[in-house]
């Protein structure tokens, strides 16, 4: 399982002694892994500051979740790949989130202890806000992007009377810069092939004899060329439109033609640059965007992914000194004076999560009769502690989810 319990329990010796019969219950059983969670010491300060922070580091956790979880999807939408691919590309200070939680270590340079837990908690909010911060705009931009990529390659998969024409039309196909003459590209249904050959010249006057060709064709008809007087081109159109032949509104520009075709090359160069994308396949199935030296599957990261990897990897070591200051914070104002108490990492076993809840509420029910006997009824509010909104049992409990991916 991706979950994970952060417990403590006062650290005398009764209190070791269950946390030892808990450990062996738990793993003789096959209900969880558990792993010690060490907390240095930390300036404990006032009682006052401490019920204030309570509140704060509440809201700071579900804050700093929301943005890792938001770095993640955007890590999967930008290497387009499968759950489990992207999961590994989801590191702590370099290893597995597993392996980072399970090893916790303070980070003593980055979060000095000998702060003020106040000061620890506004550095740690500083830090996850300028993430979020960051990830806004650069996620803009990529958005911007994407969606103007996206609008350009809509057109390329469109049918005759929609698509771009900038990878079918040619010069050739077109009579240009006559004062008289004009060339127009009419969509035909293929049922109406042999119609329009027969009808196309006699449509109008001055339509000019054996002036059709096909130059296109898809599987509802075929984009034919025509050449006629300008002067009779509205009612050409006209008469077209009456036998279901449908004119496209086009006009050969090659200037035009060209600026749209290097629209789709640079911003599919854009989007591969700020972040990964298979966009081999787009590019070779679009004549307009070849490039000479087409990506390589080898280049995978643009500088928005990295920049994806190396924040996900920071606010999540953040969110966890969140945690750590939480379970410190809560078990000072759940189990008193002097500091002392131990706090344990599970890892629940599927399917045995029920169990191992029965195990600890038996194993502690000591530290708090009520809330043992009530531990079915789990919203309790009790004053000082921001636990009116989250589950309570006798030990201090925190939940961590390392399912960051959401793929529903």
């Amino acid at each position: 399982m991706s979950e994970f319990w952060l417990i403590s329990a006062p650290g005398d010796k009764v209190n070791l002694q269950a946390l030892e019969r808990m450990n062996t219950v738990t793993s003789k059983a096959n209900l969880s892994s558990n792993n010690k969670f060490l907390i240095p010491d930390l300036k404990v300060g006032t009682l006052d500051a401490l019920v204030g922070l309570s509140d704060e580091l509440g809201k700071l956790d579900s804050f700093a979740e929301s943005v890792i979880k938001k770095i993640a999807q955007y890590i999967g939408e930008v290497m387009e790949d499968s759950k489990d691919k992207v999961q590994e590309n989801l590191l702590a200070n370099g290893v597995d989130l597993i392996s980072y939680l399970t090893r916790f270590e303070w980070d003593m340079a980055k979060y000095p202890i000998k702060q003020p837990l106040k000061n620890l908690s506004e550095a740690l909010a500083k830090q996850i806000t300028q993430i979020e911060t960051d990830l806004k705009s650069r996620t803009a931009a990529y958005n911007n992007i994407k969606g103007n990529l996206q609008s350009l390659e809509r057109k390329t998969v469109g049918n005759l009377l929609t698509r771009t024409l900038a990878d079918i039309v040619n010069k050739e196909d077109f009579v240009l810069n006559s004062e008289y003459l004009i060339t127009l590209l009419v969509v035909v249904p293929k049922s109406n092939y042999a119609q329009w050959q027969k009808t196309y010249e006699s449509l109008s006057d001055m339509v000019v004899p054996r002036s059709t060709k096909m130059i296109a064709e898809d599987t509802e008809g075929g984009l034919f060329t025509v050449t006629l007087f300008r002067k009779v081109m509205d009612d050409f159109k006209a008469k077209a439109r009456e036998n279901r032949f449908m004119v496209r509104e086009f006009y050969f520009d090659e200037k035009e033609l060209k600026c749209e075709k290097e629209e789709i090359m640079k911003l599919a160069s854009d989007k591969k640059q700020q972040y990964v994308t298979h966009i081999n396949g787009f590019l070779s199935s679009q004549q307009p965007c070849r490039v000479e030296k087409p990506f390589t599957q080898g280049e995978t990261e643009g500088p928005l992914l990295r920049w994806l990897k190396v924040n996900f990897s920071e606010a999540f070591v953040a969110w966890i000194h969140v945690k750590a200051l939480r379970v410190f914070v809560e078990s000072v104002l759940r189990y008193g004076l002097p500091v002392n108490f131990q706090a344990m990492l599970l890892q629940p076993s599927k399917k045995s999560v029920k169990r191992l809840r029965d195990v600890l509420n038996a194993v502690f029910k000591h530290l708090d009769e009520v809330a043992a006997a009530s531990i079915m009824d789990m919203s309790m509010d009790i004053p000082g502690l921001q636990l009116s909104n989250q589950e309570y049992y006798p030990y201090v409990y925190f939940k961590i989810d390392l399912s960051l991916l959401d793929y529903s």
